[in-house]
């Protein structure tokens, strides 16, 4: 099957009608259609599907002398933030089948195997954690804090994956599947505007991390509780976010506050408590270590004015990661001198990249949007990147 032919059969998967955006949060309605048709491209290809205890999905093209250990790992993930774009993550799940056509139509043989992979709750869209199925693959977070993660309706994580038949005592870290992985590479839509041409390789991804901020203060009337009287969650949460802002700026990082959620969320009511999750990033890991420590102190600060109880906790971080020099280095020469460039964004590969060398490669987006449904790539330009990966695939699945 074509690129276009299989980027057509995702495109309504999951889509809003009214808005353009996507809602593909792990394992509802819309990524078990994406799953679905992961397992058929692969079955459609003869490929061997082997998914693991974590809810990561991988199709297997081994050689033909059936060798299984050295393996190289291409894809990226299936679901999506909330309102998406079409882009972030499936871009890479359907050029990695593409390129793996690619490769068997001019009758390559691979020496060593190579893994199409599908990356579970990346976006932490559902459960908080980004990148939560490459992060109990690597052992990056622990079986016993995942398992009680919660959904928004408080579902656990261990609950909703043994509903899709995972066995949430076998989570967690598979030294036997990373000990078969030789190198990853994921290829991803631009997250800006910095690419020229149609490709480019990633230097670097910058740390960033998520930290829940919880506000808790007295319920009450909002017509006959006099100002004085109130332990108002809102006012320091106010004052949470425009710090976030200021902080930001002081230390050249950036700080965002995307996803709020009030308790009990009536016009005429005061809230009884205020959960905000802060997105935090920048260029080095002081710098947004600093950063939030603003913040927080900021929060801390406005609640004692307010009589409010403030708890903070860092639900995921990723320091600075440089991917392997000589890899990366590697590739742009193999590709005519492609421009390197480093991403804000936290990707698998990033994760994956503390156990196996790993590289990116990034196809631009004339747009410079993404997370939102103006997220864009030429078609022409997706081509161009199924052929860069391709040749990425083949000289590293020839050469050791």
């Amino acid at each position: 099957m074509t690129f276009e032919a299989m980027w057509a059969d995702l495109l309504p998967v999951g889509r809003s009608a009214a808005t353009g955006g996507y809602h593909r949060f792990a394992w509802t309605a819309p990524e078990l259609e994406c799953r679905a048709w992961f397992e058929a491209e692969a079955a459609g290809r003869g490929l061997a599907l082997e998914p693991d205890a974590n809810g990561n999905l991988f199709a297997w093209w081994y050689p033909a002398d059936g060798r299984r250990d050295g393996a190289v790992l291409t894809g990226s993930h299936l679901d999506s933030v909330p309102g998406g774009g079409a882009f972030d993550g499936p871009l890479g799940v359907v050029t990695a089948f593409a390129a793996l056509d690619a490769l068997r139509e001019r009758g390559f043989a691979p020496r060593r195997p190579l893994v199409v992979a599908a990356f579970a709750e990346e976006e932490g869209a559902r459960f908080g954690v980004a990148c939560l199925g490459s992060r109990l693959l690597t052992g990056a977070i622990t079986p016993e804090r995942a398992r009680a993660l919660r959904d928004g309706d408080g579902a656990t994580f261990a609950d909703v994956i043994a509903e899709h038949g995972l066995d949430p005592a076998a989570i967690g870290p598979d030294e036997a599947l990373l000990g078969r992985l030789a190198y990853g590479v994921e290829l991803h839509v631009e997250q800006g505007r910095a690419l020229v041409g149609p490709v480019g390789v990633a230097s670097s991804i910058i740390p960033h991390g998520r930290w829940r901020f919880g506000f808790t203060g007295q319920g009450d009337h909002a017509g006959t509780t006099a100002l004085r009287d109130r332990r108002d969650p809102m006012l320091p949460f106010a004052a949470m976010v425009l710090a976030a802002r200021q902080a930001a700026e002081r230390n050249g990082t950036l700080a965002t506050v995307g996803k709020v959620a009030v308790d009990p969320g009536g016009v005429n009511a005061i809230a009884a408590s205020v959960t905000a999750w802060l997105d935090g990033r920048g260029p080095v890991d002081d710098a947004v270590r600093r950063t939030v420590t603003e913040i927080e102190r900021a929060a801390r600060l406005a609640a004692v004015g307010h009589d409010v109880k403030v708890d903070v906790a860092e639900e995921s971080y990723t320091p600075l990661l440089d991917f392997p020099h000589a890899l990366r280095d590697h590739l742009r020469a193999l590709l005519g001198d492609v421009p390197l460039l480093p991403t804000g964004a936290g990707h698998d590969a990033g994760i994956l990249a503390a156990r196996i060398p790993t590289a990116m490669l990034y196809v631009r987006n004339p747009t410079g949007i993404s997370h939102a449904p103006s997220e864009h790539a030429d078609i022409p330009d997706c081509l161009a990147g199924v052929t860069a990966l391709a040749q990425v695939l083949e000289d590293l699945l020839e050469h050791p």
